[in-house]
């Protein structure tokens, strides 16, 4: 019986198939913030999206880190996300230094005014890749992301 091998990809196509991934997030990005509610970025979007994925609370340093910013930049849209009542930003019980910050109901509920708001772009997506060939591509996708976000710790490689 044989063994079917297979092949490696080369450097080029792994550099084409990260850059078509780079290019798709910029387009998305862009279609996505233009649906966003009134004063919401797509940082902001993607820490309120965070809290329903991840965790319901975490410190600022914990969310810097999960979205590879500067301690400062994620305390300043933290600042700008509690103005407007999306997370509450509180007094660490067991540390005088430390913040924690949790989602609010509003922001929930922006979360899901964005992704509703989002809807008839993937209604139209749907129209040009079937639902099966895209959960394919899902799985294979978040595969990539869970060995990318481990390897961003080992050595501080990304």
């Amino acid at each position: 019986m044989k063994v079917k091998k297979t092949a490696v990809p080369t450097n080029a196509v792994l550099f084409t198939f990260f850059n078509e991934i780079g290019i798709i997030a910029q387009l998305c990005n862009s279609m996505f913030e233009r649906r966003l509610p009134d004063g919401l970025s797509n940082s902001q979007f993607g820490v309120l999206n965070w809290f329903t994925r991840v965790d319901n609370e975490a410190t600022p340093g914990r969310l810097a880190t999960a979205f590879q910013v500067t301690g400062g930049a994620m305390t300043y849209t933290l600042k700008k996300m509690a103005a407007q009542g999306l997370i509450k930003i509180e007094p660490d019980a067991n540390s005088g230094r430390k913040k924690r910050v949790t989602i609010t109901r509003k922001g929930l509920a922006v979360r899901e005014q964005a992704i509703k708001a989002a809807a008839p772009l993937f209604e139209e997506f749907a129209e040009v890749l079937s639902a099966a060939k895209i959960g394919k591509q899902v799985k294979e996708l978040q595969k990539i992301r869970q060995y990318l976000d481990e390897l961003r710790f080992q050595k501080n490689r990304l």
